[in-house]
């Protein structure tokens, strides 16, 4: 049985736990004041080149995500999102146990625009409603597609002129990256988003997401907020150094490419069997749609996410690549669509 099913079954890369071992028995500071994590995140301010930025390094997605949508809202604000965000249907409900309401966009391609903003302002228009004031984007989306430099810079000036916040969660940010249909850089993102992360947990770190602040009025006493929300780690060391080790040589970037080629093999297969997706994506997350007697034949074989069902006869299902999937094991898959369609 191999699994397809998500982009964190693996531990970590063989260079992460060899830097880890190798610094194992040095003694520094604690709470990410400690120099590996002070050296990456100067070398993460060189890779966005954006010097001004403050950069936290933090555990997980959700943790992220949590703590800095309730440090950025007042009691009264709400998050914008759309109807597939993770905040809205992954976490449990995290934002809203903080206080703030997660208002839901629909969309077909998991993205939202300047025009589903503007008509969510204009349905909140006094103080009887919570006020909007947080825009929430995955890139890539919850369904794989990817925001182009046009959109964001949109969402961004649209964020402007209505004084919100453009947050992005970046989970799966290397996968966007190195899409080959990305056009997005670092800089880009620091330059157009009031913050954003980093994610590492899926891409070949054991933990560790990093946050990217980048609006002045967002930044003062933020470890406070980390710290009470319990994600100040004591041993914060060993995220400063999966990051030095991930960022040092653009080994992030390698793993997500990986994850990305390993996805477009098993895509390829999918098209030539004309079997049709849920959406297009070049990113480490495909959705075909299946007949339910060809998917019970794959569960036989590979574990993956039942995604919906279609109708009686249809089903989608989520493939997720990783940097750690082996090219014949995405052959094999790529083979087994071929021969048991």
């Amino acid at each position: 049985m191999y699994s397809f099913k998500n982009d964190y079954s693996e531990g970590a890369h063989p260079r992460i736990l060899e830097a880890l071992l190798r610094t194992n028995m040095e003694q520094d500071e604690g709470y990410g004041l400690d120099r590996y994590s002070k050296e990456a995140i100067e070398l993460l301010k060189e890779k966005i080149m954006n010097k001004d930025v403050d950069i936290h390094l933090l555990q997980g997605g959700t943790q992220t995500n949590l703590i800095a949508i309730s440090a950025f809202l007042k009691s009264y604000e709400a998050a914008i999102a759309a109807n597939t965000g993770h905040i809205l249907v992954h976490e449990t409900g995290a934002i809203e146990a903080t206080g703030h309401k997660v208002i839901s966009i629909a969309s077909n391609d998991g993205k939202i625009n300047s025009k589903d903003i503007e008509k969510v302002l204009n349905e909140h228009i006094n103080e009887h409603m919570v006020r909007p004031k947080l825009v929430y984007i995955s890139n890539p989306t919850e369904i794989g597609t990817i925001y182009k430099r046009e959109e964001l810079k949109e969402l961004s000036e649209t964020c402007k002129k209505n004084n919100l916040i453009l947050y992005v969660d970046g989970a799966r940010l290397g996968s966007a990256l190195m899409s080959p249909t990305n056009d997005l850089t670092l800089s880009d993102l620091s330059t157009l988003t009031d913050a954003f992360y980093i994610g590492a947990t899926k891409n070949g770190a054991l933990i560790g997401e990093a946050l990217i602040i980048s609006n002045e009025n967002l930044k003062d006493d933020f470890r406070f907020n980390i710290k009470q929300r319990g994600g100040l780690m004591a041993k914060g060391r060993v995220l400063g150094i999966q990051f030095l080790e991930l960022f040092k040589d653009n080994l992030y970037f390698e793993l997500a490419n990986h994850a990305n080629k390993m996805a477009e093999i098993i895509n390829k297969s999918i098209k030539e069997c004309g079997l049709d997706v849920l959406i297009s994506s070049n990113t480490n997350q495909i959705f075909p749609i299946v007949p339910n007697d060809l998917l019970t034949k794959l569960e036989d074989k590979y574990k993956f996410t039942l995604w919906e069902k279609i109708d009686e006869k249809n089903s989608v299902i989520r493939i997720v690549t990783s940097w750690a999937t082996k090219e014949d094991m995405a052959r094999e898959l790529a083979n087994d669509f071929k021969k048991l369609i």
